[in-house]
């Protein structure tokens, strides 16, 4: 057997200690207190000047938003969860002094490397799943930002067929207010157009702070001021949409959706917590190295192998075993219920594109109808053969027309973005990886008999 000074095991100790110089250091990480929102969208990052497209628009909420910004500290809070996954708990070393010596020894958890494998598994797809949560987050922002774009867009032209109806109503108001003064018409017949401007009015109202609060939306998007100025570039028009290549997509939602991916990535680790659960029942065993003397005047100490096993009597890990399978099933329901929803959604939003575009057509003929009456009305009317109050209601009914058009044009255009959301067209991609095989508890120790 091997012997020991009571000195050298005193050294040891002090070695160990001194192996410690290679830690890591505290490094300070001051907060910074002002606020980092951009006054224009030139101090943006990425931003060119130009005038915003909804494709640039894509761009540069993803680089911009503080929200994901934060969001991907995350990955590196994942990364770093991984890597503690991977790494084995170290050796104990004690040692007593000076009645009974009882070191040094150096023992080590033979369970703690049997789970090695299923902890780094777990952590591994855990990240992956923080990941694609965070790919799904951009999807979403970016859907935010393209829908507060299109209602814009849509709202501005709104404010001018509000303005121009405005217009129109004030003018009649002023003619029937003109023939009370004159005694050739009452206060009942001007009681009507004194409250279609006040109507129309409020609605412009109404509609002017509406859009600024869509303004101070998207700006927060993009981490802009609020007072900053963001130009947008109207889209060409409204384009169409494939129903019918929407829905044959369907079938493999769950592997291009980040919300998907993430809750099986999600679903991977969990079950890589079940196995290390049942692993678990394993009895904690602690193999490993001894050495004691005995009395205030050794001077050697005795050195030898030592073996501690737990015996599994009472607790073989049943209650973990319970709480991760059932932590499993949890989320097999979780994703089959969000499967579901999402192929619904999908669904739904087909079926209103489709209405929507069938009153679309219908409004078209009625809106050519109402423009061939109003140009006939104008003619008449600048020949001094039609009346001026006739003339103005023709042309207000021609502009309800015109908003009723642009309504649906802006219903359309909202649902084809909350498509593009749901099924990811013109999105940053994703995919899952194929998932690989169990993790084998005793490939530790066939790697160290190679």
């Amino acid at each position: 057997m091997a012997v020991l000074t009571k000195r050298s095991a005193l050294c040891l100790l002090a070695g160990a200690a001194a192996s410690l110089g290679g830690c890591a250091s505290y490094q300070p990480l001051p907060l910074y207190k002002e606020s980092s929102l951009a006054a224009r969208v030139s101090d943006l990052e990425g931003a060119d000047g130009k005038r915003i497209t909804l494709a640039t628009l894509d761009r540069l909420v993803v680089i911009n938003n503080p929200d994901l910004r934060a969001a991907r500290a995350k990955l590196g809070v994942a990364a770093a969860q991984v890597m503690q996954a991977g790494i084995l708990p170290n050796p104990a070393v004690a040692v007593s002094y000076p009645f009974v010596i009882a070191g040094p020894g150096v023992l080590q958890n033979v369970k703690s490397i049997l789970l090695l494998g299923t902890k780094r598994e777990s952590a591994q797809n855990a990240a992956s799943g923080i990941s694609a949560s965070l790919l799904w987050q951009e999807w979403q922002t970016i859907g935010k930002a393209r829908l507060l774009a299109v209602d814009i867009i849509s709202g501005e032209r709104e404010k001018r067929l509000i303005a121009q109806t405005r217009k129109f109503l004030q003018e009649r108001f002023n003619l029937t207010s003109a023939a009370v003064k004159e005694g050739n018409a009452t206060l009942a017949t001007l009681s009507p157009d004194l409250a279609a401007v006040g109507d129309i009015q409020k609605a412009y109202d109404d509609l002017e702070r509406l859009q600024l609060s869509r303004r101070h939306q998207l700006n927060a998007l993009l981490g802009l001021a609020p007072g900053a100025e963001l130009a947008l570039v109207a889209p060409a028009g409204v384009p169409s949409i494939d129903p019918a290549m929407i829905r044959s997509q369907l079938a493999a939602l769950a592997d291009r959706r980040p919300d998907l991916i993430a809750l099986q990535y999600g679903y991977r680790s969990e079950d890589a917590k079940v196995r290390e659960a049942i692993l678990s029942q394993f009895p904690n065993l602690l193999v490993g190295v001894n050495s004691t003397g005995t009395g205030e005047t050794a001077t050697t100490l005795t050195f030898g192998p030592q073996l501690t096993i737990d015996l599994p009597v009472f607790d073989r890990n049943q209650g973990a075993i319970a709480v991760e399978e059932a932590t499993r099933e949890q989320l097999y329901q979780e994703f089959n219920a969000r499967l579901s929803a999402a192929a619904g959604e999908i669904n739904a939003l087909l079926s209103e594109q489709t209405l929507l575009s069938r009153q679309l057509a219908g409004v078209e003929p009625r809106l050519k109808e109402a423009h061939t009456i109003a140009q006939m009305a104008e003619t008449a009317f600048k020949q001094g053969a039609f009346d001026e109050r006739a003339y103005v209601e023709i042309e207000v009914a021609l502009l309800a027309r015109e908003q009723e058009k642009a309504a649906l044009q802006q219903a359309i255009l909202e649902g084809q973005v909350g498509l593009a959301t749901l099924i990811g067209a013109n999105m940053p991609r994703a995919a899952i990886e194929p998932e690989a095989p169990p993790a084998d508890p005793l490939g530790v120790f066939r790697e160290a008999a190679r």
